[in-house]
């Protein structure tokens, strides 16, 4: 019997011996600047959660946001796909028809179906504000989530005492306290008392800060008294604070070690709000680098070197490749993915992209619709796709020098890629939900997606 037994046991021990599938833990600020944090080198705004996640991982000098706005960048994440081939083309905030379709394959969906235990607190922003909390429409728990707390937008009427918060479909009520910590704690609490141990887990935290309209907590704002700014700025450390809520949960669960936390932001910031780009150029809304470059860092121990610093460029598609990349998971068959893993470029190294990294905004300036990214070169087109400005984008990271005119054949050559890319992406895309936009074009433009 013994001799019978023997594999059997032996292949228990290996199992046992074997490493858990790492947890996964996405934490997203909404409308965060590049420049807004000590991280990042903003000389004022305190950030020391995010300075010590940073020290502890990587930090991306080149991490971008999939759109210059919010849903569509959400959509994003969770797909692996550019939001207009998921169908996000815009922000959700009316009534419109566009939603993060059930067809649509999240990876907290993929995660939970090998057995992860899956949470989702915060912002949504995936349905429009007619579609959220329906049944006739997907919700977070259609994509995967058991269990959630989210608000459908903004937290309502401010970040203090938001009431718009639904838990697992039966709203909350009014709440005490100010968002990023209330979503912070209720994410701590998820992990403390509600999710099943014996799982691994996937958590995503999406705070409210700093878009407006903003409430920041006295005790940050004073930390600025006297400056112009404090209001904001003290915003920011409250999502700091509200960081280091989610990082002490991991540490007392015991579950630090075997966790991937990547921290973003959903697109560029708002100046007349006080947000900063560090000297990027344009802001949200825009496909200039203002607009998309946002904060990236990532910590998983035993995987990332502390303290690294990597300048390859990644973009929020990435981390839905890159989550089924580290948990053993293959990529879907049926359908275009935009990400690819990041893994390389935890270590600084590059990645293979056989997609360009591409954006478009629908709320964009005319100038600066789209815009396509290889390697170093960055093209910026136009809304009718027929101007288009080039730039070095490693060297000229500004974006102060437009070469179109002077490099005519580099310029033709970045446009017929773009040119492909959207074709594939209009074949795949329900373009019928953008081309019936009903929204007037902004800023003097002509087209209005």
């Amino acid at each position: 019997m013994w001799v019978f037994l023997l594999p059997l046991v032996a292949s228990i021990a290996a199992a046992e011996s074997e490493p858990s599938r790492p947890n996964i833990v996405v934490v997203m600020a909404d409308d965060m600047g590049w420049g807004d944090s000590a991280t990042y080198g903003h000389p004022q705004i305190q950030t020391p959660h995010l300075d010590k996640l940073a020290a502890e991982g990587v930090k991306f000098t080149q991490c971008y946001s999939a759109c210059g706005v919010c849903s569509p960048s959400r959509s994003a994440i969770l797909t692996g796909r550019t939001p207009y081939r998921n169908g996000v083309y815009r922000h959700l905030s009316g009534n419109h028809a566009a939603h993060l379709r059930a067809s649509e394959i999240t990876y907290p969906k993929l995660l939970k179906s090998i057995g992860y235990a899956t949470c989702h607190v915060g912002k949504w922003h995936l349905a429009s504000k007619p579609q959220f909390n329906t049944a006739d429409y997907p919700q977070p728990g259609d994509h995967g989530y058991d269990y959630w707390m989210a608000t459908h937008n903004n937290a309502e009427p401010s970040h203090k005492n938001p009431r718009n918060f639904v838990r697992n479909g039966e709203p909350v009520g009014e709440l005490q306290g100010y968002s990023a910590p209330l979503v912070a704690s209720e994410a701590a609490r998820w992990l403390s008392d509600l999710r099943d141990k014996s799982k691994p887990f996937v958590l995503s935290v999406w705070f409210h800060e700093p878009h407006s309209p903003i409430a920041t907590d006295p005790q940050f704002r004073k930390l600025y008294d006297g400056h112009e700014n404090a209001t904001y700025m003290g915003n920011i450390t409250q999502l700091d604070h509200a960081l280091g809520i989610v990082l002490q949960a991991l540490d007392q669960e015991g579950v630090r070690d075997n966790t991937l936390v990547i921290f973003t932001s959903d697109n560029g910031p708002v100046a007349r709000f006080g947000g900063t780009t560090g000297g990027l150029r344009g802001g949200k809304r825009s496909d200039h680098e203002g607009g998309i470059r946002v904060p990236g860092v990532a910590r998983w121990p035993g995987h990332i070197e502390p303290g690294t610093v990597s300048d390859v460029a990644v973009i929020g598609t990435d981390i839905f490749a890159t989550v089924l990349d580290i948990t053993g998971v293959p990529l879907p068959k049926d359908r275009t993915i935009d990400g690819v893993s990041m893994v390389p470029a935890f270590k600084g190294e590059p990645v293979e992209r056989k997609i360009p990294l591409f954006w478009r905004t629908h709320v964009s300036p005319p100038a600066d619709r789209v815009a396509l990214r290889i390697g170093d070169w960055k093209l910026v087109g136009d809304e009718t796709l027929t101007k288009f400005q080039l730039f070095e984008i490693q060297k000229d990271w500004k974006e102060e020098h437009d070469l179109a005119a002077s490099m005519p054949e580099k310029t033709e050559q970045m446009k017929q890629r773009m040119l492909e890319v959207w074709r594939g992406i209009e074949a795949e895309g329900p373009d019928h939900w953008w081309k019936n936009e009903r929204q007037q074009p902004t800023r003097g433009g002509k087209v209005n997606y």
